[in-house]
């Protein structure tokens, strides 16, 4: 298969609309060609007049470990263009960044999270583009969760820097794709186009959303496979938690724990309360010790979510709904266990951090509720994933 990039870069047709024009790159460590060269360096190894180049949330360099870490602008040392942060001073591109360039490319791997913010992002790009009468084109790439969609939709009052809108968690969209709903979504009148994959399947195994042949390359810095990719509509909740979502090991965002519960007590809980929910990955106690962040030099108990191998079932596995498990199960046996983390979240200072992640009080309100039963949950998610579904039907490309 051929991803959007490489559609670009063998195609002269596809790139005549950009002779003449001054083209701005947003890009970060993993967007390569197929043979891994970055797509800067062969957009202008192209002949295209590269302009600006633009940096989404850790950075164009992706050295940014966590969250509110902002990156600077600076000077390309290679070819001497500016570089222009989204994530530093400002968050939406200003007047002076959009006065460098016609068409900006957009060539950003997602993992296919609302929470993830290179979608929010896209939305502030798109906003500021039709302000300034530029064009924006979206390099496709796919979405490694694939097209399965999870999570309680994000209520009105609730956006955020990880809540563009009313979408849930897991969408199952592409980037490519998001940026025709956003149109639709909030009346924009801009120039948009996409350079779609060729031949992307998102139900095919193994990869199902990811193509195995193509190496993975970390788009921001704690997300290190496709393992995570599945797993972190669910996992990303941690970061609203005094729980470890693993950052300080090797394998952050696939895990959770901390020194004063016991993992094994914690999955036979989870699979007495709701079987169904488990399935579609195997969860096995580890020990782990992080070496920053969380817990920090503590020896944590804790659970690692395997959503891949033999056990992995693409359709049965709910992250979502398995993480949500995870703090029921240690609501149910630690009682006034403080699960809940009060601070500062994407820039947001009135709310509790895993109340801005869900877009809403329900997930936090359901744990906390000890006559609440997995039942309530379901009732309460599976009409916005319906909901959800037809909203993004007539906006899906492949």
């Amino acid at each position: 298969m051929k991803f959007g990039i490489d559609r670009l870069l063998a195609d002269p047709e596809l790139r005549k609309p950009l002779e003449g024009k001054r083209v701005a790159l947003l890009a970060h460590p993993a967007s390569v060609t197929a043979d891994l060269t970055h797509s800067l360096d062969a957009l202008v190894a192209s002949g295209l007049n590269v302009s600006a180049v633009f940096g989404p949330q850790h950075g164009v360099r992706g050295d940014l470990q966590d969250n509110m870490m902002e990156s600077p602008d600076y000077t390309d040392p290679t070819y001497g263009m500016p570089v222009f942060s989204l994530y530093g001073e400002v968050r939406r591109p200003t007047g002076q960044s959009m006065g460098t360039f016609d068409v900006m490319l957009i060539d950003l791997q997602d993992v296919g999270c609302r929470i993830y913010t290179f979608v929010t992002t896209l939305l502030y790009v798109l906003e500021a583009a039709a302000q300034h009468g530029k064009s924006v084109w979206v390099l496709d790439r796919p979405n490694p969760a694939g097209r399965p969609v999870e999570g309680t939709t994000l209520l009105p009052g609730w956006e955020s820097f990880v809540g563009a809108g009313p979408m849930p968690m897991r969408h199952g969209m592409t980037l490519g794709e998001m940026g025709h709903w956003f149109i639709a979504q909030f009346g924009l009148d801009v120039d948009y186009r996409v350079i779609a994959m060729e031949g992307w399947q998102p139900d095919a195994a193994p990869g199902f959303g990811w193509p195995p042949e193509r190496p993975w390359i970390n788009p921001s810095p704690n997300a290190a496979n496709v393992n995570m990719a599945r797993a972190y509509a669910g996992t990303v909740m941690l970061e609203g938690t005094l729980l470890s979502e693993g950052r300080g090991t090797t394998r952050p965002l696939e895990l959770f724990g901390a020194p004063d519960i016991d993992a094994k007590q914690v999955i036979a809980e989870m699979h007495r309360l709701a079987p169904e929910w488990t399935a579609g990955c195997t969860l096995r106690d580890i020990w782990f010790q992080p070496t920053f962040h969380k817990h920090v030099g503590a020896l944590c108990s804790g659970v690692f979510i395997h959503a891949e191998g033999a056990g992995y079932d693409h359709q049965a596995f709910k992250p979502w709904r398995l993480q949500a498990l995870g703090f029921k199960a240690i609501r149910n046996l630690y009682g006034d266990y403080p699960l809940w983390r009060d601070f500062p979240y994407e820039y947001v200072f009135d709310k509790l951090a895993i109340d801005v992640i869900n877009g809403g009080t329900d997930l936090r309100e359901w744990v906390d509720d000890a006559a609440a039963a997995p039942g309530d949950l379901e009732a309460r998610t599976a009409p916005d994933e319906a909901a959800w579904i037809e909203s993004r039907a007539g906006h899906l490309i492949y």
